[in-house]
């Protein structure tokens, strides 16, 4: 599966993405937030939430960074074996963590970012204060969760109703996103937005999955397919950790 707004993605086997899913199109959610964040060879980077690695091994091969990988819900052993497979294990660290008992020292990191993961934890108002002391003094948090192109309110719009499960109280608008970490005076917001044509991308992947045999959800995707992008897509935020 190829598409131009994801050009280094291209050159990753779609059967690999396939075969590791949790969700939206992983490889394509990074590189999309990698494109603004400026990484250089030999930083070190917490990839908060990764899942099966994917992003990870992604980042280390693209960027030359050093990944240190940490999921509650994948084992480490089984993280190392695709790293392993993907030989990255020269860059990416895998690590059982919870995302409030991180095994860091502070302003350790370069760079975190969170691909599809960072909504399940970071809506608390105190935990931006919690994992940016990972981060150097001007190190930046880049995160791509499921969002809102405005909040909703009360009420949700009629085609949403029927398909709208509880824990979608997690989508935020970027501009959610942005008052909710700068209201602490701990971060600089760079930017937040949404993914051109996130919602077709998010769509795609669970058709794609399904024609293919694998986990695909038919309630989200007729969710989507109601909503063509008016309030449903990928939030990009993208901050930097003041200088305190």
């Amino acid at each position: 599966m190829k598409i131009s707004q994801f050009p280094r993605s291209i050159r990753y086997s779609p059967e690999w993405a396939l075969s590791n899913l949790m969700g939206p199109n992983v490889l394509w959610l990074t590189e999309w937030l990698a494109e603004s964040l400026e990484l250089s060879a030999g930083m070190r980077v917490l990839d908060l939430g990764c899942g099966k690695a994917l992003s990870s091994i992604f980042l280390a091969k693209e960027f030359d960074v050093h990944v240190a990988a940490v999921d509650l819900w994948i084992d480490a052993a089984s993280n190392w074996k695709r790293i392993q497979e993907a030989n990255a294990a020269e860059l990416v660290m895998p690590i059982h963590a919870e995302a409030h008992n991180l095994p860091f020292a502070d302003e350790y990191f370069d760079a975190m970012v969170s691909l599809d993961a960072y909504h399940y934890f970071g809506t608390d108002d105190l935990y931006i204060g919690y994992c940016r002391r990972f981060l150097r003094r001007g190190g930046r948090l880049g995160i791509v969760v499921p969002g809102l192109v405005r909040e909703l309110g009360e009420a949700l719009p009629d085609h949403l109703v029927s398909r709208w499960e509880w824990d979608f109280c997690s989508f935020h608008s970027p501009e959610w996103w942005r008052r909710h970490w700068e209201k602490t005076g701990l971060m600089s917001v760079e930017q937040a937005d949404m993914m051109p044509e996130g919602w077709r991308h998010w769509l795609t992947w669970l058709e794609v999955a399904a024609d293919n045999g694998y986990p695909s959800s038919e309630s989200e995707t007729e969710m989507l397919r109601a909503d063509r992008g008016t309030n449903l897509g990928f939030t990009r935020v993208i901050g930097r950790r003041r200088a305190v």
